[in-house]
């Protein structure tokens, strides 16, 4: 039976009486909070295989950049599982969906910890992946339907948040761990998060029964509509350069900028940081001026991944380089993730767990371009260069999609 004192539909509209007023804030918080603890394993989950990737290429018998392809299996997870999942869950509750997708997503994390074998653990990976573009996408959209008016990307980068923590808590301890005890011990962390997460969304998430649901065929309409497919298309590209860099961070800045073992997870908790400004900066600009906000933060990180090539060759310059590649690309999250709103009309879970998976595809395409200009010779920042190359193609297919919504605007008014 859930609590009394959380067993409410929506958060009550704001009223004159402020006991009210506090009563309908700190429910929204602890939703939030219990979304966010979400983000936070699986933010966890998804970045320190990066941070443990040598450790498990010489247990698994394996090279670095073979070991790349389980950062691919997961990714691969991500952007099958969200279209599949969206889709054939539309009538499921949204409340539901939460609490079934993080306890599959608990499940995964524990097939990893227990897999024996190399290609056992890429499967492993690939089941740990499905839930979380849907988790992100139906989260996304609890967010902005419990937000204040004026106030949707905003409360959408609340929940993502748990992400970018991730990345300043989750992942240099977990990597620590993963250093001390075995990286398996890390994946045993992030099953534990989804347990507690699980917990939390069913004691603190409201039953949202005014929240529609809608049907497989509506859903799948987002794929009719142009603006959706450009706007995945700006993540897919777009964003990838950002992980072509950081899937061999730990060798780039070991091998290349000299710092120690020992501090690869501090060189963690800075790209964390970076996540956690960008991601409050990104909400916040994409609630004033979503596109301006969206050429800005790729435009950025195009210029931060170009400048890494000669960063990289110096410890401090390279921590300082790498907060602003982390800073940037988590700064196009929400408004990639408004604008998918905007433009999916009535099928808007499948559209906003799509956002995942065209991040996640990102992810895949990085870490297999960034691991073939390394396996190719050129070393740990040729990757820099190839992400380059994708934040500009991704300014380009942002700029192509504005002037077609543009284009179709004009014939509409006319």
């Amino acid at each position: 039976m859930t609590p009394p004192s959380v067993a409410f539909d929506v958060l009550p509209a704001a009223a004159a009486d402020p006991a009210a007023d506090r009563l309908r804030v700190r429910r929204r918080r602890v939703a939030m909070l219990a979304l966010a603890l979400g983000g936070f394993g699986i933010g966890t989950t998804e970045f320190v295989s990066m941070g443990l990737l040598p450790e498990m290429a010489t247990t698994m018998g394996v090279s670095e950049p073979s070991a790349g392809h389980l950062i691919s299996a997961y990714a691969v997870g991500v952007v099958v599982g969200a279209p599949v999942i969206a889709a054939l869950a539309a009538r499921v509750p949204r409340r539901t969906l939460l609490l079934a997708l993080m306890v599959a997503f608990t499940l995964g994390n524990l097939g990893t910890v227990f897999a024996p074998s190399f290609h056992e653990l890429m499967a492993s990976r690939f089941v740990a992946g499905l839930p979380h573009g849907a988790y992100f996408g139906v989260a996304a959209l609890v967010a902005a339907h419990l937000a204040d008016p004026g106030a949707r990307a905003k409360s959408v980068a609340m929940v993502m948040m748990g992400l970018s923590v991730a990345n300043v808590v989750g992942v240099p301890a977990a990597t620590w761990i993963g250093q001390a005890f075995g990286w398996r011990s890390a994946f045993g962390i992030v099953a534990v998060i989804g347990a507690l997460t699980v917990t939390a969304l069913a004691v603190w998430l409201p039953r949202l029964d005014s929240m529609p649901t809608t049907n497989p065929r509506t859903e799948l309409g987002a794929f009719r509509r142009t603006q959706v497919w450009m706007t995945l298309f700006v993540g897919m590209v777009g964003f990838g350069g950002m992980f072509a860099v950081y899937t061999y961070i730990a060798t780039t800045l070991t091998d290349v900028a000299g710092l120690s073992k020992a501090a690869v997870p501090l060189a963690l908790m800075i790209y964390g940081l970076g996540m956690v400004v960008g991601n409050m900066a990104g909400g916040w600009i994409a609630d004033r001026m979503l596109i301006p906000g969206l050429f800005l933060a790729m435009t950025s990180v195009a210029v931060s991944l170009a400048v890494f090539v000669a960063a990289a060759h110096n410890p401090v310059t390279a921590l300082i380089v790498v907060f602003l590649i982390a800073a940037s690309g988590s700064a196009i999250v929400p408004g990639l993730q408004t604008r998918l709103m905007d433009v999916a009309a009535d099928a808007q879970t499948l559209a906003a767990s799509l956002n995942h998976a065209a991040f996640n595809f990102a992810n895949a395409l990085g870490a297999a371009l960034g691991g073939a200009v390394i396996a190719a010779g050129f070393g740990y920042t040729a990757p820099a260069v190839v992400g380059a190359g994708l934040a500009i193609a991704g300014i380009a297919v942002l700029a192509t999609s504005v002037a077609m919504q543009r284009r179709t605007d004009a014939r509409l008014a006319a």
